[in-house]
């Protein structure tokens, strides 16, 4: 018995040691003209005199910059066990994380590559490189990780897709997709380009890690399968995670770990200490 009450104290006591920070900034953004919020999560031993990696993450439609905290309660220990940076970016409602080309006010491209990272390169200790910047995200979220790091291979080094809408054509009536791109009928063209399957060509030979996960249940599951098999016809290197399942917080949860734990080992490898 004195055993077991050790081992639960010793436990409590480990837990309590991660003690990561969490801070919400507000960061104007120029090309959108407005101020925009974002998470960030340090380490418990975040001093200055250390520089960190920095995760990505993406949040789904409808969620906001305070979503990967509230939900996902486990990133904060992630940040201390894994002794990394962790941003929880705002995408707005449904922003898609483009640069859409019909609404001026949506330019989520642009505004995380040139004006989020940056800031939080200036105002953090980071890795100001691709070998220490990763993305990832789930749903609308998958899409924009995936998105943004094939665009932006200069700038991300890894990364990953939760459930992602890698190929939303099919799927166009739904969460304000046709606000972001005009009507599919009249801009096909919008909608084919900022696909992520469309970005493919883009992707150069080990120039960015990437891990892809998806419920057999999910509405997404064939668009994910495609994505796979065209990178796999492309002989792109990747992690391809199928899982029974569906697009739930249960799932996503259980695969951010899988993920977190993917960018670590891409962190390490490229950072030996």
């Amino acid at each position: 018995m004195k055993r077991i009450v050790l081992s639960l104290f010793l436990l409590a006591f480990a837990y309590n040691l991660l003690a990561a920070k969490v801070d919400t900034l507000v960061v104007f953004s120029k090309s959108m003209n407005k101020n925009t919020k974002a998470c960030v999560v340090t380490p418990e031993n975040y001093n200055k005199t250390t520089t960190y990696p920095v995760l990505y993450l993406l949040h789904g439609y409808s969620g906001n910059y305070s979503t990967w905290v509230k939900d996902f309660s486990q990133i904060i220990e992630f940040a201390d066990l894994y002794n990394m940076i962790i941003v929880s970016v705002d995408g707005e409602y449904s922003s898609w994380y483009f640069d859409s080309p019909v609404d001026s006010t949506m330019k989520y491209e642009t505004y995380i590559t040139k004006e989020l990272i940056p800031y939080i390169d200036l105002n953090f200790n980071t890795l100001q490189s691709k070998k220490g910047r990763a993305i990832t995200g789930l749903s609308m979220g998958g899409h924009g990780a995936l998105y943004l790091a094939i665009r932006n291979q200069d700038i991300f080094g890894a990364a990953g897709s939760m459930s992602g809408g890698v190929d939303f054509r099919p799927f166009s009536q739904n969460w304000d997709l046709a606000l972001r791109l005009g009507d599919m009928d009249i801009y096909p063209e919008n909608w084919e380009k900022n696909t992520v399957i469309y970005q493919l060509y883009l992707l150069k030979k080990d120039q960015l890690d990437i891990i892809i996960d998806c419920g057999t249940q999910d509405f997404f599951i064939g668009v994910n399968r495609e994505l796979h098999q065209k990178l796999l016809y492309f002989n792109i290197k990747h992690d391809y995670i199928e899982r029974p399942g569906g697009h739930t917080l249960e799932y996503w949860n259980n695969a951010l770990q899988y993920q977190v734990l993917f960018f670590h080992n891409f962190f390490k490898k490229n950072y030996k200490k």
